[in-house]
This record gives structure tokens, C-alpha cells and sequence, in this order.
């Protein structure tokens, strides 16, 4: 699951337009906090219930982080109250008791803060009654850097979960509007501070097989989302530069699937197979890791057979280096696994085309 947030306190542009468009390509989730320190906490009660609404319109999940503060600010008596507000699930960060993570767990979605709880509370949590399928781990996000987590650290904290079926959350930046007061990005990880948000995105899904992620800050450019709304349909977006023109000419852009058998060398799409293409050899080329190729007419039954490259391989009068994938999206071939779709998004910029 894919999510943005929204900030009640200082939040600008139009948010309905921001969660339409986000729920047309695919996101399902709104994260909210409630004790930012430089927020107008007189705003919250008013726009909570405002985009609780919107929540409940584009059937987005609703969750937000929470202080008994918060609640004298909201103006009322208990957690649950929120739940008439739209409000699917809260992390009470600070001041909770045992009975109270339990209770909440019987209503609504509940945010344990994943850095800092422990084996014991969380058995002591289940013994107590709570339902784990409403507990979920979310991790920080980290305004200043420097400060975002280690990812050893993270690692071991999201196996502790899964053992007890606990699902997991954490941050990406984003590349656009960043929030304030530091303005440099709002990671969990330390490491995903100047990376790409849909490459961020696709290492916590991939790798470290976090349950839901969120963009921690206020927006991303359209190239960006384009690829996240990819990410948000299980499919891997790479894009690629063309080095031949046969890359137009057998409809290489587009969707594809690794076989369910995969290969060591390469990845192998399914789909072109299927439109037996029988390309014409070219000058055969070295093939590099990211490079794109077809099998010409020389490789018989394979002709036609489109591959992305995993690792250096030599040239091959077989086989047709037609385009490569772009150097910052190569890493995104490691998740590329069984059955994988993936989808190849041309790039119009030459300048990124490796020789």
C-alpha cells in the first residue's frame, strides 16, 4: 500500500485535488500528524474532520499520529471519537498505556512506534487481548539529516514484527515541495535522503518488504509519480534510453513479465515471445548490465525474444543490443524476480544513453 500526506496545520494547495489524483494512480492511504510544533493547532479539529471526509470520498485509509495533546486540541474525550471523523487508525506516540493500545486495537488501526517498543510489550499486548491484525509498526520520519535511521537498525526491528504478523510502515521524500522547517526531505532511512522517492519506494517494498509506504513530504514531480503509481500495482517502472531504432520498431516500450522460471544472466519477457518478431541482425554490441536486447533471426526458435541484461555479457551476432536502462534505475533490476511484471519507460533525454 502507497500513500501521501497531508499536513492540517500548514498544508497548502487544493487537497481534494491532491487525493483524487493520488487515488487514480493507485495510492490508498493518507498519513496525517497532529503535534507538529510549528502547526496553527487551532486549524486541526476543523480540517481533520474536513479531509476525514474526503478520506471516507476516495475510500483512502486515514491514520494519524497522535498526543494526549493532541486530544485537548481536537477537543475531545477519547481516541475513538475520531473514528466518526473518518480517522481509520492513530499512533499514540507518547503517554499510552497498556489497556489503551489494547482497547484501541478492538476499534481501529493502531500505530505502535517502531522504534522504540519492545518483544515484551508486545507479547504483554496479546495476552492482554489485542487484535494484532489492527497493530501495525510505523517508523519515523526525520526532518533534519543526519539523523534518519540506520538500516541494520531497521532491518532487525521489521524482522521482530513480522514474527508476530505485525505489518510495517515507513517514509519516503519527496523531489518537489518539501516541508519545512529543514526542507530536506522527510526519510525514515538515512540513505533515501537524496534518492529518488521511486526508488526509495521500491527498496522498502523489495527489499525490506515494508507493508506500506508513505511520501513524508508535501509533494513529487509528475515523472515521479508516474513511476510510484507503478510501484503501487506491483510493477517495476525502468526507464530506459534507445540505442536503435528497432527498439520502436518492435513495441519494446511497454509492460512486460519475467518468466516464472527466472534466469541467472537475464530477464526474459514473457509477452515477447508471444508476438514472434523475427528481427534483422545489427552490428552486435557488448551487453552490458541494464542493456535491452532482441534476439535476432539468427538465434532461431528465440528470435524476437526481448531480455533485460542482469550482469556484463559479451557480444553475441544472436542477439541485438537495442537500448539500455538508465544508470539510476539499474538497481531496480535486482527486484526483478519470478513472474515480476515490469514496465519500460522510454526516455527522451539522450544524455542519459550509455555507450
Amino acid at each position: 500500500m502507497l500513500g501521501i500526506s497531508v499536513y492540517l496545520g500548514s498544508d497548502g494547495g487544493d487537497v481534494e485535488q491532491r487525493l483524487e489524483r493520488a487515488k487514480s494512480i493507485g495510492f490508498d492511504a493518507i498519513f496525517t500528524s497532529l503535534h507538529i510544533p510549528e502547526d496553527d493547532h487551532s486549524l486541526y479539529q476543523t480540517r481533520l474532520k474536513e479531509l476525514g471526509q474526503l478520506a471516507r470520498k476516495f475510500e483512502m485509509e486515514l491514520v494519524a499520529d497522535i498526543s494526549p495533546e493532541s486530544i485537548t486540541h481536537l477537543n475531545i474525550q477519547h481516541y475513538e471519537e475520531l473514528l466518526d471523523w473518518g480517522v481509520n487508525g492513530v499512533r499514540p506516540d507518547y503517554g499510552y498505556t497498556d489497556d489503551l493500545i489494547v482497547s484501541l486495537s478492538q476499534l481501529m488501526k493502531v500505530g505502535l512506534n517502531a522504534s522504540t517498543i519492545s518483544r515484551e510489550e508486545i507479547e504483554t499486548w496479546l495476552q492482554m487481548g489485542a487484535n494484532v491484525s489492527n497493530l501495525e509498526a510505523w517508523h519515523n520520519y526525520y526532518p533534519r539529516p543526519e539523523t534518519g535511521l540506520d538500516v541494520n537498525f531497521f532491518s532487525e526491528r521489521n524482522r521482530l514484527f513480522k514474527e508476530y504478523g505485525i505489518q510495517t510502515m515507513a517514509f519516503i521524500p519527496g523531489d518537489q515541495n518539501l516541508r519545512g522547517p529543514i526542507y530536506s526531505g522527510l526519510p525514515t532511512l538515512e540513505k533515501h535522503r537524496s534518492m529518488s522517492p521511486h526508488m526509495a519506494c521500491a527498496e522498502l517494498l523489495y527489499h525490506y518488504q515494508v507493508d506500506k509506504v508513505l511520501i513524508g513530504d508535501i509533494s513529487v514531480s509528475d515523472n515521479q509519480l508516474e513511476k510510484l503509481s507503478l510501484l503501487a500495482k506491483g510493477v517495476i517502472p525502468l526507464e530506459v534510453s534507445k540505442v536503435d531504432d528497432q527498439f520502436d520498431s518492435f513495441h519494446v516500450k511497454g509492460k512486460h513479465k519475467n518468466r516464472p522460471d527466472p534466469a541467472r544472466d537475464v530477464i526474459r519477457s514473457v509477452e515477447s515471445r508471444q508476438l514472434q518478431h523475427r528481427p534483422e541482425p545489427i552490428p552486435s554490441l557488448k551487453r552490458k548490465r541494464g542493456a535491452i536486447t532482441i534476439d535476432n533471426m539468427n538465434y532461431g526458435r528465440y528470435a524476437g525474444e526481448i531480455q533485460l541484461v542482469k550482469h556484463d555479457l559479451p557480444e553475441d551476432d544472436r542477439v541485438n543490443v537495442i537500448g539500455n536502462v538508465i544508470r539510476e534505475d539499474l538497481p531496480l533490476l535486482n527486484y526483478i524476480g519470478a513472474s515480476q511484471p515490469f514496465e519500460l519507460l522510454l526516455k527522451i533525454d539522450a544524455t542519459h544513453e550509455r555507450n
